[in-house]
């Protein structure tokens, strides 16, 4: 049960509910990170456009690379509810239940390239309150074995996001 009270469909902005309406005939619910969001219009627009552009829009990274980040992080900040709806959407976008769970277990578990594994790496190094650490050099490493500065950028974006929802996942209890 979450912490605060999360609005009802009917107690949304009509944005909001414009937004909503289609899950809710498609799954019959709504999550409660889309209730919580729902609390201010300003947050759920700016978050939505932030989850629209990074992991289900096509970039520079493939959605593999993205949802395995997603997990990861999720995994590395105990939030249950976020694995959870990475597995059934990474599973919606394609990955397999075999790359599921190696992401899961760890980079080291997933069968993938050396360059991917270092850039997962890399993602959950960044992801911790020692970021600031991170040296230059680490960068170039990961230019070196091919990444562009663009795809670099976007994989700590998909992190800081994965910071950002999971803080609120677990500030307020959702899923739980």
């Amino acid at each position: 049960m979450a912490h605060i009270a999360l609005p009802e469909f009917e107690e949304m902005s009509p944005a909001i509910q414009e937004k909503a309406r289609p899950i809710l005939e498609k799954t019959g619910k709504l999550g409660e990170i889309f209730k919580l969001l729902a609390l201010d219009e300003k947050i759920y627009f700016a978050t939505d456009g932030m989850i629209q552009r990074f992991l289900l829009d096509e970039t520079t990274l493939s959605y593999d690379i993205k949802e395995s980040i997603a997990l990861l992080i999720s995994k590395e900040n105990g939030c249950k509810m976020c694995v959870d709806v990475h597995k059934s959407i990474a599973k919606m976008l394609g990955l397999s239940e075999q790359r599921i769970e190696e992401v899961l277990e760890g980079v080291d578990a997933i069968s993938t390239s050396d360059a991917e594994k270092a850039l997962l790496n890399f993602c959950i190094k960044a992801s911790k309150k020692e970021n600031y650490k991170i040296l230059k050099e680490e960068i170039d490493a990961l230019k070196a074995l091919g990444y562009t500065d663009v795809q670099i950028v976007e994989a700590v974006a998909i992190t800081g996001y994965f910071n950002y929802i999971n803080t609120l996942s677990n500030v307020f209890a959702l899923g739980q």
